[in-house]
C-alpha cells in the first residue's frame, strides 16, 4: 500500500475524534450572568428577622420579587445557613437590614 493512502486512512480515522459532538459547531451556549452589583430577588414571601435565630422577632414581611443586597452569610452551630440582607428601600426610601434563613 502506498504511504499516501496510509496517511489519508489515518487522518480519516483520527480526525473525527477531534471534532466536538454536533458536527463541529463551536458556538458556546448563551448564558445570562448576574452582574456583581445587580440585586438578588426574593422568590417568595419571606420574614426578615432581627437576628439569625429561628425565634427572633420579625422586622418585616418581604414580598416576592423584592430586590435585596447580600451583606454576609453565616452558618449557625446547628448547621443552618443565614443570610444578612439589606432591602433596596421601602416606601419612605429607608433601607432595612435583617436576616433570612438560607
Amino acid at each position: 500500500m502506498d504511504w499516501r493512502w496510509t496517511w489519508v486512512l489515518g487522518l480519516a480515522l483520527i480526525g473525527p475524534a477531534a471534532l466536538p459532538a454536533g458536527g463541529g459547531e463551536r458556538r458556546q451556549p448563551e448564558l445570562r450572568r448576574r452582574q456583581a452589583r445587580e440585586p438578588l430577588l426574593t422568590t417568595g414571601a419571606a420574614s426578615l428577622k432581627a437576628s439569625p435565630r429561628r425565634h427572633a422577632p420579625v422586622l418585616a414581611q418581604l414580598e416576592a420579587g423584592e430586590p435585596l443586597e447580600l451583606v454576609r452569610s453565616w452558618w449557625s452551630p446547628s448547621g443552618r445557613r443565614w443570610l444578612q440582607v439589606q432591602t433596596a428601600g421601602g416606601p419612605a426610601g429607608l433601607a432595612r437590614r435583617g436576616w433570612l434563613a438560607g
